[in-house]
């Protein structure tokens, strides 16, 4: 007698096999993203480090910082003029002004203004800078995050309301 016995699987089989890789998937994919936004973050809170020390060295050529923003779609930098340092809108920004190694792959847009006093209002750029890093993408959690040449860090998102320095912002 010979069999005929086919070979292959069973479409229960199948099934098992597509609800078990579903599972890991529907585990995998936010530990993925969560992991890809802290790479990022990381790579925005270096940014920073840089700039500031960019920002000290040009505080200590010209006795004042420079405030400056940045077009978030085109990556141009534009001077803000300051009556304090005496330079306008025209001086050029001396600064990297995104995180990572170029402007269309970076995940944060720097800018920097002049810090407030505890009643909100401005302070002389001679005497304080505050540095703040734009997500390109959106990251809620955390929004900006902003460090000032006096030492203080905090960020803008849904933490950063109620724990400035919180792990995601500033571990």
């Amino acid at each position: 007698m010979t069999s005929t016995r086919q070979k292959g699987f069973t479409l229960i089989e199948v099934m098992i096999v597509v609800a078990i890789v579903g599972i890991l998937a529907a585990v995998a994919y936010p530990a993925y993203t969560k992991s890809l936004a802290k790479g990022k973050r990381a790579q925005g809170r270096t940014a920073l480090a840089e700039l500031l020390q960019q920002q000290e060295r040009f505080m200590t050529q010209r006795n004042c910082y420079l405030a400056f923003t940045t077009d978030a779609t085109t990556g141009t930098a534009t001077a803000t003029a300051s009556t304090d340092c005496g330079f306008t809108a025209a001086t050029a920004v001396p600064f990297k002004t995104f995180s990572g190694d170029n402007f269309t792959s970076a995940a944060y847009v720097l800018s920097a203004n002049a810090c407030t006093n505890t009643l909100g209002a401005p302070v002389s750029m001679k005497d304080c800078v505050q540095l703040v890093a734009t997500p390109k993408g959106t990251d809620s959690e955390v929004g900006n995050l902003r460090v000032t040449s006096t030492g203080g860090k905090d960020c803008t998102g849904t933490v950063g309301g109620t724990t400035p320095t919180s792990p995601l912002c500033w571990p």
